[in-house]
């Protein structure tokens, strides 16, 4: 049984960091691209970063390039997005997703493509407040 179970998550003022954990369990952990999503309310998912299974490639949204940084351990497991310089429209819940052997697909337009991914855990929320 393959759980994925987000944590970190909060309210922080603008300006300051964040960072989200991805603890997953039931899979073989190096096999698999790891992504996090976030939706806010009213509005579409969009995928925010990623990194495929093999470590080397990573994807980040124009929204967050610069601020937010992707990483994973192996050897514990787990995935993480340390979110720095937070905007107020950073606020959403976070979803980590886990992918067998992807490889961050990015769709026409610069989106990273969420229907492959298999996995999902529950969401955390993020509230960055002014």
């Amino acid at each position: 049984q393959v759980q994925v179970v987000e944590s970190g998550g909060g309210l922080v003022q603008a300006g300051g960091s964040l960072r989200l954990s991805c603890t997953v369990s039931g899979l073989t952990f190096d096999d698999y691209a790891m992504g996090w999503f976030r939706q806010a309310p009213g509005k579409e998912r969009e995928g925010v970063s990623c990194v495929a299974w093999y470590g080397s490639s990573t994807y980040y949204a124009d929204s967050v390039k610069g601020r937010f940084t992707i990483s994973r351990d192996n050897a514990k497991n787990t995935l993480y997005l340390q979110m720095n310089s937070l905007k107020l429209e950073d606020s959403a819940m976070y979803y980590c997703a886990a992918e067998r052997f992807g490889s961050c697909y990015v769709e026409y337009g610069g989106r990273l493509a969420d229907d492959q991914f298999e996995y999902w855990g529950q969401g955390i929320l993020v509230t960055v407040s002014s």
